[in-house]
């Protein structure tokens, strides 16, 4: 113990020490000579404002610069995070009517630069460096055009020196969503500067490091996020449209990751046009991302099953969406949320069963109750989720790996079949789920197998079904059996044969960094000495 504690120690210290010594570097006068070297050059390719739609989220109503007062806020320190980061990242620019004072908004910038013109380690941060520099330059309308020579001097030589300062440090980010918007900046950069040698080749030389790094052979987000999934294409087809309008050769790497996250966008989100809640995601509408992508003619297509470890069945009217998919390696764990097995259910468009979204927050409490097994729709064993964490880094400790997948589509009958291995170390079971659908019969047929090892032990288990907040239910007289109503009138029964079944208040996180109380529908019981079967049903009744 006591040499755990002086080696915990010397890490802290020397953890400190180099952090001292790096921020005194970065804010002394050699570091800001390196990244002041910088060659005379102008803005050349100015970007469409437009290619953005696929990022920002546009207001309606347009504002005037005039009816701001930005000049005297660079230096207010009392502004909250949130407020802080979308202030310095200047996204608001594209918010503003292109009828605003281009002086104004010039002279709004020129200030910043005046009290930011050297590293700042609050406002340049690799994200709002990055998006900072992306909104500078695509609204070069505004912020660039008609101004002094003066001006556009200070103007070219600050985002240059902000981009060297982000070569230096891009490598470090310890976030790839970061990385992935500093790459965009730097090959923007790169771009409209025509400097190909110095900023636009380490862009893309980067660009193809983050796909080697952070997808996998079926060009899938290691991760298993779908919120990631959707950002990756977004700023992938964001970059391919730049190089395009510039007249740059476009990679062939970019046009085959998009090709093949496109067709893990077209299963996911396109074929259900619903958020699907598993690992990490919650609520977006994503249907002017669509229009954007049907207006610069991407047109993704998916006649496979499965994406990521997400298999989807569907018809006309139901579909019915499975995690069969093993955990994802450490380092891309954080937002891992352990619901191996967990299924959700969609009919004419309206959840019949989901999971309970994720809290996005990452050092709140309910980010950690929002990754447990029990806000999923599937297996829990003695209140256990199915792998453990490590609370310092959030990494995953103990992975599971899928055992078995079998998936059957055919007119009159599907059927999903997988197991996991998720609670052999700690209980010796095998969890293996069997749901079935009999599109005649407006039917699901669940089986959940709890196959006995040599390390077994008895404990207690619980298998829930989370509704979503608007649901209503109500158990039968007899106990038996729940109703479920769902918003159109349509109406489900569950029945489970041999286990008490109950109704239980829980949280739904399915809007963003939110919550509210749901329901759910959860079968108890006790694991026996030797291989056991829990099957339950959903009948449509209504």
């Amino acid at each position: 113990m006591f040499f755990k504690n002086s080696s915990n120690y010397f890490g802290q210290f020397f953890f400190f020490i180099s952090n001292y010594i790096k921020n005194f570097y970065l804010n002394s006068n050699i570091y800001n000579k390196k990244i002041s070297r910088i060659p005379n050059r102008s803005i050349e390719y100015k970007p469409s404002p437009s290619l953005l739609d696929c990022l920002i989220k546009y207001e309606k109503k347009k504002i005037k610069i005039e009816d701001l007062y930005l000049n005297s806020v660079w230096s207010n320190k009392d502004l909250a995070e949130k407020d802080y980061k979308n202030l310095h990242s200047f996204f608001w620019l594209f918010s503003l009517d292109l009828k605003s004072s281009k002086k104004i908004i010039q002279s709004v910038i020129l200030n910043w630069i005046e009290e930011n013109n050297n590293y700042n380690k609050k406002n340049w941060e690799v994200d709002i460096l990055s998006r900072r520099i992306i909104a500078w330059i695509s609204n070069s309308k505004l912020a660039y055009e008609d101004s002094d020579d003066e001006y556009k001097n200070k103007f070219n030589i600050i985002i240059q020196k902000q981009i060297n300062h982000l070569i230096n440090e891009i490598e470090k980010s310890k976030w790839i969503d970061n990385k992935m918007i500093g790459c965009a900046a730097i090959i923007l950069t790169g771009l409209s500067f025509k400097e190909k040698e110095k900023y636009l080749n380490f862009g893309l030389s980067l660009l193809k490091k983050i796909i080697n790094f952070s997808f996998d052979n079926q060009g899938f987000p290691k991760s298993r996020n779908i919120r990631q999934l959707i950002f990756f294409l977004k700023y992938f087809v964001l970059i391919r449209e730049w190089l395009k309008e510039s007249q740059n050769d476009i990679p062939e790497y970019l046009d085959e990751i998009i090709f093949y996250l496109g067709q893990s966008y077209s299963l996911v989100w396109q074929g259900v046009k619903k958020n699907i809640l598993f690992n990490g995601n919650h609520e977006t509408n994503n249907k002017d991302f669509d229009q954007y992508l049907n207006s610069h003619g991407y047109k993704f297509t998916n006649n496979s099953f499965e994406a990521g470890g997400y298999v989807i069945l569907k018809n006309k009217k139901i579909a019915l969406v499975m995690d069969i998919g093993s955990s994802p390696e450490k380092k891309f764990s954080k937002n891992y949320q352990f619901g191996a097995l967990s299924f959700e259910i969609i009919s004419n468009n309206n959840k019949l069963i989901c999971n309970s979204g994720y809290f996005q927050k990452i050092k709140h409490k309910l980010n950690d109750i929002s990754k447990s097994s029990a806000n999923h729709s599937t297996l829990i064993i003695d209140n256990h989720s199915s792998c453990k964490i490590n609370p310092s880094n959030l990494e995953i400790v103990q992975e599971l790996k899928i055992l078995k997948k079998e998936v059957v589509m055919e007119k009159n009958y599907w059927s999903i079949c997988s197991s996991h291995d998720g609670y052999n170390k700690r209980y010796g079971i095998i969890h293996e789920r069997k749901i079935e659908f009999f599109p005649e019969n407006n039917k699901f047929v669940g089986n959940d197998k709890l196959l006995k090892k040599k390390n077994f032990k008895t404990s207690n288990f619980e298998i829930r079904f989370h509704l979503e907040p608007n649901l209503k239910i109500m158990k039968t007289q007899d106990g038996r059996s729940i109703l479920i109503s769902i918003d159109n009138n349509e109406g489900w029964k569950f029945t489970c044969q041999g286990y008490t079944i109950d109704i239980e208040t829980g949280l739904y996180f399915g809007k963003k960094n939110s919550f509210t109380e749901n329901q759910n529908l959860f079968i108890t019981g006790m694991t026996q000495n030797e291989d056991q079967v829990i099957k339950w049903e959903f009948e449509k009744i209504a």
